[in-house]
């Protein structure tokens, strides 16, 4: 099955939750090419989801508080997801507020 770049994002992100890790274990972690995650964590790097850091003469890659941030409200969504797109009331999707001013109408004019 394909995953779509948001779905691997958060794999990743998901991922580096805990501790920073190589390249190398990310990829096993969400089964995918180290190559493939590289580009991805070039792409999250740049949007200041992740940093690169270097330990003990290797790269590591660890979440920034932005990239924590996103990854709840990435999950949050997911979740809401999967509970049903619309919630029912009575019979019917619930509608959307809006913010009109309505104005009654007179009678006979």
């Amino acid at each position: 099955m394909h995953r779509s770049k948001l779905k691997i994002c958060e794999d990743i992100l998901r991922t580096l939750m805990r501790k920073p890790l190589k390249v190398d274990t990310i990829a096993y972690k969400i089964s995918m090419d180290c190559v493939m995650v590289k580009w991805h964590l070039e792409f999250l790097k740049r949007n200041g989801l992740v940093e690169e850091k270097l330990a003990e003469g290797e790269n590591f890659y660890a979440i920034t508080e932005r990239g924590r941030s996103v990854f709840r409200v990435l999950n949050f969504q997911r979740k809401l997801e999967e509970r049903g797109k619309f919630i029912e009331v009575a019979g019917g999707p619930l509608e959307t507020p809006t913010l009109e001013n309505k104005e009654p109408k007179e009678n006979g004019n």
